[in-house]
């Protein structure tokens, strides 16, 4: 789906940049281990996916600058290891990393001392760098003070900042707690707002509560945030939450309609319950079941955004091989592309123009998203080994 994610789309593994910034390491994920250990130093780990976008904004913009690559240079080992590919799969399951990009500093022995999530500018993404080197700010030592009961509020949300991507059940525990010493009335800052909001998943858990109860406050400190928007959807995710069983991995269909049928019109309704069934196809690998539910849920292709319609359409290049589905995937693109043209869009019609054998058509889009994408700053790498494939 990295068509869609623009926001999550990285470079593929750099030995090393321009002077001025990060020199990145070779070697084995042993090699940097021992080599960390022997200079008495952290070993600086990005944590990339070549689907991930803001990892090419890092290596582009903040890993190139003198500022960062002074400071990383001097205190840290560092390395860029693609999380998909060779050890980087068995590093990305030791350390939970789940999202990208993800920077880990780990010591010589391997242990993890402190992490970070994100797109940092090149002054915080020092500021994190510092705070690896830190004893009393790294996420070891928060690990420690949280479970020994500590409730500073500062600590709180530096730990939870660094936990709410990799362990979705540690997050939860963390935030209670801080909105539990929380001084109620006190206002909300941005960082306190995602932590509440990202927190929420159905109108019975406690942070629900804490919204409505805290609601004008949300809606003082930040005018533009749509709170009708943010009640629908948490309460489809409850119905959702009704209707599917975790362990069982079974949909009762009819709960979710029962419940959904209180929420909206029945056409909505059943739009939101075929979403639901292929996103679990897809999360089972059932390329065959998701197939035929997107055929049937994108017929009327003009009622879908141009994302969405990108994303079905990728979805369908990646995993299907059935030449009439194929067909219909590329009834998306052009939608999408109509709607909105961009590089992904382009650049996923350009893709299935050649699976499907039409070279012409392929080489044409190929070179738009090759020139689109060279306008906005993008990876085109890829594109451009399929414009050069086709020519």
């Amino acid at each position: 789906m990295r068509k869609i994610f623009s926001l999550l789309l990285c470079f593929s593994l750099a030995l090393s940049y321009a002077q001025g910034g990060i020199k990145f390491d070779e070697g084995n994920f042993k090699t940097l281990l021992a080599k960390a250990k022997k200079e008495n130093k952290l070993l600086f780990v990005d944590a990339f996916t070549t689907w991930c976008g803001p990892c090419k904004l890092m290596s582009k913009n903040v890993f190139t600058t003198q500022q960062v690559g002074d400071f990383y240079n001097a205190k840290f080992i560092n390395a860029k290891i693609d999380m998909e590919k060779g050890e980087g799969i068995d590093i990305a399951k030791k350390y939970n990393i789940k999202a990208f990009p993800t920077y880990i500093w780990v010591n010589g022995d391997g242990e993890l001392i402190h992490t970070g999530v994100g797109y940092y500018e090149p002054a915080a993404f020092v500021k994190v760098g510092e705070e690896a080197n830190d004893p009393t700010k790294q996420v070891v030592v928060l690990k420690k003070k949280f479970d020994a009961g500590d409730k500073d509020l500062t600590l709180l949300k530096s730990y939870y900042k660094a936990m709410a991507y990799r362990d979705r059940e540690l997050a939860p525990k963390i935030a209670s707690r801080y909105f539990a010493n929380k001084p109620a009335g006190s206002g909300y800052d941005e960082e306190d707002m995602g932590m509440l909001l990202n927190s929420v998943q159905t109108v019975d858990d406690e942070f629900y509560k804490l919204y409505l109860r805290d609601k004008s406050l949300i809606v003082a400190a930040a005018p533009a945030f749509k709170a009708d928007n943010f009640e629908k959807a948490i309460k489809l995710n409850t119905v959702r939450a009704k209707a599917y069983n975790k362990e069982t991995k079974v949909l009762d269909e009819k709960i979710f309609m029962d419940e959904a049928l209180k929420l909206m019109t029945k056409e909505e309704a059943q739009k939101q319950l075929n979403a639901l069934k292929m996103r679990l196809a897809l999360s089972a690998k059932d390329y065959a079941a998701y197939e035929k539910l997107a055929l049937d849920h994108y017929r009327e292709a003009e009622n879908f955004d141009a994302d969405e319609l990108n994303s079905a359409a990728w979805t369908f290049f990646e995993r299907v091989s059935n030449n009439t589905s194929l067909q219909k995937a590329l009834e998306w693109a052009k939608t999408s592309v109509k709607k909105e043209e961009g590089f992904y869009n382009t650049d996923t019609l350009a893709n299935l123009y050649n699976k499907i054998g039409d070279k012409a058509s392929a080489k044409i889009w190929a070179q738009k998203a090759v020139d689109l994408g060279k306008a906005k700053g993008e990876d085109v790498a890829d594109t451009q080994k399929l414009l050069d494939s086709v020519k």
